[in-house]
């Protein structure tokens, strides 16, 4: 492997990642086909958080976070800080030290698929991070790696540049050079599901609202008065 340091990413519009948050990560990820979700264990260490930016990639050795230093240079207002490790590791490889460094930067959030320290400052910060685990080991500063490359987090492929959606629901990863037409997908399915909340809202239930009926009855569901029909 090169240890390597790509300093220019192609980056889609701020407008396009902001609109893409508002939709949040699951309608983001049911408009892909329910592709591209990291995986669960990679939870925000605080509620309410909800960002989409440009993915900053790096692998990172385990318990090490000299190339997280690395790549704080190399980001840019609204970026996320998309963080994979070569094995699975837990240790806190990032606090409220880089947090500050990153946030000097406009960087909106990091997911880490290892652990995170110093939550209570991180939260008084407001600086969200999805990590693998809670964890106040230290780590070390030996092994190089790669900045802005394509690396796994979470069980997905991350591209620099691809644009990082998460909240409270997880993280999903939306291929940069498809950014507006999934925005418009996810916009499409907000509609639809602003018109079934409607429907629901005034009595109406799912199995009518999305005409599942037929498809029940073709699959051989039947509906008997009493017990007693048994």
């Amino acid at each position: 492997m090169k240890n390597i340091v790509v300093k220019n990413i192609t980056r889609p519009p701020a407008d396009v990642c902001a609109a893409l948050a508002e939709q949040g990560v699951a309608t983001v990820h049911e408009a892909m086909g329910r592709d591209r979700l990291m995986q669960p264990y990679l939870r925000p260490i605080f509620a309410g958080a909800m960002i989409a930016g440009p993915a900053v990639t790096v692998l990172a050795a385990p318990g090490d976070n000299w190339m997280l230093h690395v790549a704080i240079e190399q980001c840019q207002p609204g970026d996320v800080l998309v963080v994979g490790v070569m094995t699975a590791n837990t240790d806190g490889m990032i606090g409220d030290l880089i947090a500050t460094a990153l946030n000097a930067r406009g960087v909106c959030g990091v997911v880490i698929d290892a652990g995170c320290r110093d939550l209570r400052t991180l939260t008084q910060m407001n600086f969200p991070v999805w990590s693998r685990a809670v964890s106040a080991r230290g780590t070390v500063k030996a092994t190089l790696g790669q900045v802005n490359m394509p690396v796994v987090c979470g069980g997905v492929l991350v591209n620099p540049g691809d644009v990082v959606v998460a909240d409270d629901d997880g993280v999903v990863i939306v291929p940069g050079n498809d950014a507006a037409h999934v925005l418009r997908l996810a916009r499409e399915r907000s509609a639809k599901e602003e018109i079934a909340r409607a429907r629901y809202a005034a009595g109406e239930i799912s199995l009518d609202v999305s005409n599942m009926r037929p498809g029940l009855a073709a699959a051989g569901l039947t509906y008997v008065e009493n017990s007693d029909e048994l």
